[in-house]
């Protein structure tokens, strides 16, 4: 009686290590890492986590969108390990993190861009100048015929004020001023490039790997300019005028999961991704 109520002790006590161990590798095993921000940087965080999980198992690659400026915020409350960005950090970003976590953050370039003004397929202007597309989206040019096309009202589509690609039209292309009240705002580049689609007369901008169904107009710096479409060329050339980089954002220098996911993005097996996605690699 006595000896089995030792084995008994000792099972128990063997299966109790078992479950301890158990417990530390799921620990181990289920470590996350979440990227929140960008829409336009939505489809290529998915195919970056894709192909990371695929070589590293035990780590869970989280993705969301929602905006540049959604991605900041999350990263200064703490929400999110990294802010995919279409734009640079603000000023006031800053400011916010340095008095979070007292510091100002880590600016890693992981792709470029160019930004594309999308037309539907059967419109017949193909080139815009720099300050054309401006006048378009002032309100100023309100007629296709003023710019080569055909004699019909210009439907202008853009996107919310949390996007990246809003904030980097704005500075670029409208040097500031506010879009025309008759723009219609929607949520992410896809259903730009949708609307665009659907809308014989519409005109929208995004993120040159959205472009589905839909042509670039050629923009040109100035009226006797030549006119470019967004090529990984042009846009190295900086020929192509409305080319920008694509950011992560961390607070701190990289470590452990977040430091691989960094190495695997910046590698040639991670730039292969951004270029299969429709953006250009930045080496």
């Amino acid at each position: 009686m006595k000896n089995r109520l030792v084995s008994r002790f000792i099972w128990s006590a063997a299966v109790a290590l078992l479950m301890v161990a158990s417990i530390g590798l799921s620990l181990k095993a289920g470590q996350t890492v979440t990227l929140k921000g960008s829409d336009t940087m939505l489809m290529l965080g998915q195919r970056w986590a894709e192909g990371f999980m695929a070589d590293n198992p035990e780590t869970i690659i989280q993705v969301t969108g929602g905006g540049s400026g959604v991605g900041f915020a999350a990263l200064i409350n703490g929400s999110t390990d990294v802010c995919e960005a279409s734009r640079p950090i603000k000023p006031g970003e800053v400011d916010k993190l340095k008095q979070r976590f007292n510091t100002p953050g880590v600016e890693i370039p992981v792709a470029r861009d160019g930004l594309a003004v999308y037309l539907h397929a059967e419109n017949p202007v193909s080139e815009l100048t720099i300050e054309q597309l401006k006048k378009i989206y002032l309100g100023t040019i309100t007629n296709w015929k003023e710019v080569g096309g055909p004699d019909q009202r210009i439907i202008m589509y853009g996107r919310e004020n949390s996007s990246g690609t809003y904030t980097y039209f704005k500075d670029e292309v409208l040097k500031g001023k506010d879009f025309a009240a008759q723009t219609q705002t929607l949520p992410g580049t896809a259903a730009v490039v949708n609307a665009v689609a659907k809308d014989k007369f519409g005109i929208g901008y995004g993120g040159a790997a959205y472009a589905k169904g839909v042509k670039f107009a050629k923009l040109k710096r100035n009226a006797e300019s030549p006119a470019f479409e967004p090529s990984l060329e042009t846009v190295r050339s900086g020929d192509y005028p409305l080319s920008r980089f694509l950011y992560w954002y961390l607070r701190n220098k990289p470590q452990g999961e977040i430091k691989k996911l960094v190495e695997f993005v910046l590698s040639d097996k991670g730039q292969e991704v951004v270029s299969k996605v429709g953006y250009f690699p930045v080496k």
